[in-house]
This record gives structure tokens, C-alpha cells and sequence, in this order.
């Protein structure tokens, strides 16, 4: 659907602002009455950029993962640096994001707020969100297999194994300091994020190995 570009700017502010009530209360519990009193917008509009809320659900959170992909490649993007340093300044836009040292990445990450209940409400939000978490950790492989080739990590466990270990470790991270309000859960995720990248492949097999 080809749009004006004010037509467009009233689509972007529908989401814009859905966005923030989702992240708030979860999808669910954000009705659609409660969406269009807050953009200011009359239902027949609502439905004339979204053919239902699920359609809404489906294009908020392909703007979530395409941004948040953006987002990622901009911060690992840095030259004169080491794969280990890039992989590091992500895991650390968790706790405090760039420019702003009062709140993390993790603070508004969709996928901690919405994994678990997507996946039993839509089939279609689920598979957006999963294909932008899916994306995430091949990104996060490809740096670890960067930091490997330049030296500044040691040969390991698959790449693609090891990025999602650590990001579920720091998945759950999210939740506890959600729950708790502080940040020492991801404090400690990143102690154990540096200790699982360090470990060499020709070191003593655990009797628990990565799956």
C-alpha cells in the first residue's frame, strides 16, 4: 500500500505510540480503544493503515527488530577496534545504553517483554519476532568468529551455539532486573559473558557441555 506522506506520518505515530503502550503493559492488555484515544486517531483510520490488531502487533514488531538490527550493526560497526571490544560494547548497551547511562537496552527490549506471550497469542507476531532474534544471534556469531580470526578471543564452541547461550543467559538477566529493579543480575551476566568467550576449545571437556 502506497501511502501520502501524511498518511504515512499518521501510520508512524499509530505505532510509535502503540509501541510505548505495549512496552508498558504487554499486547494484550493494551486495547484498541486505548490505542486510539491516546494517538488521537478514530478507528476507521486505525483500520484503514492495519486490517486488525494482529496486523498492528505484526508491523510494530517488524519495526522493532529492523531498528534494533540497525541499532546493533551501528555500535558494531566501529573501526580500530577488536572483535572482542565490539562484541562487548553490545552486551553492555544492555545494562547502560550509548549515550545514556541511566537506562540499558534491556530496559525496552520487546523480545523480554513480549517473547512468552506472542508466541501463545499469534502465530504471525511470533514468527516476526523470532526472525529478528534469529538475525540477532547470526550477528552476534558472525563477531565472535570476527574476535576469533583477529586474535582477541580464542577458538571455541560453534559460534552460533555460544551467541545463543549468552543471550539467553542475558534474556533471563532481563527479567530478574526487571523484577528486582536493579541491575546486578546483567552486572553479573556480563562477568559470565567474558568467562564463556574466554574458554578454549582445547580445555579440559566440561561434563556439561553446550547443547
Amino acid at each position: 500500500m502506497t501511502l501520502t506522506q501524511k498518511a504515512e506520518a499518521t501510520r508512524q505515530h499509530i505505532l510509535d505510540t502503540g509501541h510505548q503502550l505495549v512496552l508498558r503493559k504487554g499486547f494484550a492488555a493494551v486495547g484498541l480503544q486505548e490505542i486510539l484515544k491516546t494517538c488521537s486517531v478514530p478507528k476507521g483510520s486505525f483500520y484503514h493503515y492495519f486490517p486488525s490488531k494482529e496486523a498492528f502487533g505484526c508491523a510494530l514488531l517488524q519495526q522493532y527488530v529492523d531498528g534494533y538490527g540497525r541499532k546493533v550493526n551501528g555500535l558494531l560497526a566501529a573501526d580500530g577496534t577488536t572483535g572482542y571490544e565490539r562484541l562487548m560494547r553490545y552486551w553492555d548497551a544492555w545494562i547502560s545504553a550509548p549515550g545514556d547511562g541511566m537506562c540499558g537496552w534491556a530496559e525496552e527490549c520487546l523480545v523480554v517483554k513480549l517473547a512468552a506471550e506472542v508466541a501463545d497469542l499469534s502465530e504471525e507476531m511470533r514468527q516476526v519476532l523470532n526472525g529478528g532474534v534469529q538475525r540477532l544471534l547470526d550477528r552476534i556469531a558472525a563477531v565472535i568468529d570476527e574476535a576469533r580470526g583477529d586474535g582477541s578471543l580464542p577458538a571455541g564452541p560453534p559460534s552460533l551455539v555460544l551467541a545463543r547461550v549468552i543471550y539467553q543467559m542475558w534474556l533471563g538477566a532481563a527479567l530478574l532486573a526487571k523484577l528486582s529493579q536493579d541491575k546486578s543480575s546483567l552486572i553479573q551476566a556480563r562477568a559470565a559473558t567474558v568467562h564463556l568467550l574466554a574458554c578454549n576449545a582445547s580445555a579440559p571437556a566440561s561434563p556439561h557441555p553446550l547443547p
